[in-house]
């Protein structure tokens, strides 16, 4: 593997933000890892997504572009699928569509890599990666090898793992596996938009094809293409809180929307939240709210790292004091 120095990310993250990499390197298969000398400082990169960067990164950069799919195991109703994490996350969900292969078409249109996937614990329109995942391979830098993860050792939670905790910046994911179904599909059509646009559409009863159109047009609707504006999609959590906080809370926003959970918690939409303060649409500088959704913050052209970080602390503050609900950047700052 080759290793670079003063390398440009700008075209590694889709915020596009103008960072440098001390050192760069591209891994293409395992091998690769294990040929690698001893790093204090190791960075893994994937489709560069959901991440925010320094204008300037420590270190040596790996881009993981392993690829591969293949099918390990089936049985009458399932297959279970190997990816390389380097791997698109989309194409690979058009593949599993392709070949009628049900369970991550809600998924659809979501940027990134395989490998990542597991690190957020990706999730959207009713459905999160946990749901599928049958277990990963990962190389752990500080015992120079590779390991298996069980979903137990993963540790989901929502848009969390032990990879954004204990392991954060130690593992790089090399394999996923991922428990797709076989016709007849059970399709998870419960999410209000996707009904919606089905009904317009003139479906009953959809095919998971017709349920990844549905959620292509919806995303397409609502984030901006990173090739046109730059964003790292969602960029803050939606809040879980205790059903008697949210009732409290409804006694001076009698109009706030909210999901109920399990354990009487309640979600309440960030993007509500945010846009309730007044952020949506609203430049500072070069960075802002998107005008579509307050959730998404953007990159007009020539944002630093740092710039979109202060601002995202401008809008956790404004947050907290209007509602007293402390949101959580959902991206990985660097």
């Amino acid at each position: 593997m080759t290793i670079l120095s003063n390398y440009s990310l700008e075209d590694c993250n889709t915020f596009g933000i103008a960072a440098k990499a001390e050192r760069f390197g591209i891994i293409q298969a395992e091998q690769d890892l294990f040929s690698l000398d001893f790093e204090d400082n190791i960075r893994v990169l994937g489709g560069g997504s959901n991440l925010l960067l320094p204008d300037s990164v420590e270190g040596l950069v790996l881009k993981n572009e392993i690829k591969g799919i293949e099918i390990v195991a089936e049985d009458d109703t399932s297959v279970l699928v190997e990816i390389g994490g380097g791997e698109n996350w989309h194409e690979f969900v058009m593949w599993a569509v392709e070949h009628n292969y049900g369970g991550v078409e809600n998924l659809s249109l979501i940027p990134g890599t395989v490998g990542a996937a597991p690190i957020q614990n990706i999730g959207a329109y009713g459905v999160e990666l946990k749901d599928i995942f049958e277990g990963l391979n990962a190389y752990l830098f500080d015992e120079f090898g590779e390991e298996a993860f069980t979903p137990e050792d993963c540790r989901f939670g929502y848009r969390d793992s032990i990879f954004k905790r204990e392991l954060k910046g130690k593992v790089c994911i090399t394999r996923v596996y991922l428990r797709l179904q076989k016709a007849p599909h059970k399709v998870n059509v419960s999410y209000g938009a996707i009904s919606k646009t089905l009904e317009e559409r003139g479906i009953s009863e959809p095919s998971i094809k017709d349920v990844s159109d549905a959620v292509i047009a919806i995303r397409q609707s609502k984030l901006p293409d990173p090739k046109e504006i730059g964003n790292s999609g969602s960029f803050f959590k939606n809040p879980e809180i205790p059903q008697a906080e949210f009732d409290a809370l409804l006694q001076k926003f009698p109009n706030a929307p909210s999901y109920p959970l399990p354990n009487e918690m309640v979600k309440v939409p960030a993007g509500w939240l945010i846009d309730q303060c007044g952020f949506k649409g609203v430049r500072y500088g070069n960075t802002g709210c998107y005008k579509n959704q307050a959730l998404v913050l953007v990159n007009y052209g020539g944002a630093t790292g740092k710039e979109v970080y202060d601002f995202s602390e401008k809008v956790l503050q404004t947050v907290l004091e209007k509602f007293g609900i402390q949101l959580e950047r959902e991206v990985n700052v660097w």
